[in-house]
């Protein structure tokens, strides 16, 4: 496929669609997504180790003064910090008569059950053993060895981000009724990008895939998907890039921009299943790091503003995942009756 080139930065970070096509009348994609590349490289994808580490929450969210919950594979989980600021964390269920640890407050780095005040201070007591957790700036991963099944591994994959000093990070948190692998192979399918989200992208050209002539061009591997895309601002005005979609580990999906604005800039699709509802349904949380940088100096300015940065992110991120959880659960339901072309 031929495409454009971002060879060197824009000095504006805007550019003006001079002949924009109507969402009907642009090229048709469904040739080109094609199931059995989707299906590789989701295979591929589930096929990579994890070393049984799940994403739990926004680093953020881990506070001093309540635990932040978790449901993993209907494992209940509790973070919280210590009086040093410390991880701390483990079963959400009290040993004592199973009271929900989660709706307990912490105090002085301390979790004191609400039921009968049994204290914990994240080390082993009482029949409550610590789980391991890792904190990487941005998201707080917990380890299920029984959940996962997979030889442990001491710390989860962490993709490379900007610097996040240099950085602004916005965490979205979602769920859907689907599975794990539903949500994971809406995110490697780029193509329904510019027709199923028109009010976010427009200009969509899937560069290479696994298997293409050149894959691997822009450090994809196999597995990557490299696309051209603008992203809408308003009217005709849009931001022209180069990213990278590829799958570090069974349960993420990571997006580079490798050419345009936001250079090195990363959107994160971690999954974790969550376990079934009421009705036997299997639910799955997604939590999307986006960690944007910009070496323009207006960058640095805005980063003055992160707290208002964060909601527009996440307010943005929000939406895409309202349609994009519609596909993964509607994947699962066709699925689940035997019904999914794919």
């Amino acid at each position: 496929m031929t495409s454009r080139r971002h060879t060197q930065r824009r000095r504006y970070p805007l550019s003006l669609r001079r002949r924009p096509v109507r969402w009907e009348e642009q090229r048709p994609t469904w040739r080109q997504a094609r199931p059995a590349l989707i299906a590789e490289a989701l295979k591929r994808a589930q096929a990579r180790p994890s070393g049984n580490w799940y994403v739990v929450g926004a680093s953020r969210d881990v506070r001093g003064d309540r635990p932040l919950s978790a449901t993993v594979a209907g494992q209940e989980v509790v973070v919280w910090r210590t009086a040093d600021g410390k991880l701390a964390g483990g079963p959400g269920i009290c040993p004592h008569l199973g009271a929900p640890l989660a709706d307990s407050p912490v105090r002085c780095g301390t979790l004191v059950c609400h039921w009968h005040g049994l204290a914990l201070d994240g080390g082993p007591f009482a029949g409550w053993e610590p789980l391991p957790l890792y904190d990487d700036g941005v998201l707080v991963w917990v380890r299920l060895d029984p959940v996962g099944g997979e030889p442990p591994t001491p710390a989860p994959v962490v993709p490379a981000r900007p610097e996040l000093s240099r950085s602004v990070a916005a965490v979205y948190s979602g769920v859907g009724i689907c599975e794990p692998e539903d949500v994971v192979a809406n995110r490697l399918d780029p193509w329904h990008g510019a027709w199923f989200h028109p009010y976010s992208f427009v200009d969509l050209t899937v560069v290479d895939t696994p298997g293409s002539e050149g894959a691997g061009e822009e450090g994809a591997g196999e597995d990557g998907f490299t696309v051209d895309v603008s992203f809408k601002v308003a009217g005709r005005l849009v931001v022209p890039v180069r990213a990278v979609f590829t799958t570090p580990d069974p349960r993420t999906v990571l997006m580079r921009i490798t050419e345009g604005e936001g250079l090195g800039s990363v959107v994160e699709t971690h999954v974790t299943p969550l376990g079934p509802d009421a009705s036997g349904r299997p639910r799955t949380a997604v939590v999307e790091a986006v960690v944007a940088a910009s070496e323009r100096p207006g960058f640095a300015a805005a980063r003055a503003l992160r707290p208002v940065l964060r909601r527009v992110m996440t307010a943005g991120a929000a939406r895409l995942w309202r349609d994009d959880l519609a596909y993964a659960e509607r994947r699962w339901l066709l699925r689940s009756t035997g019904r999914f072309p794919g």
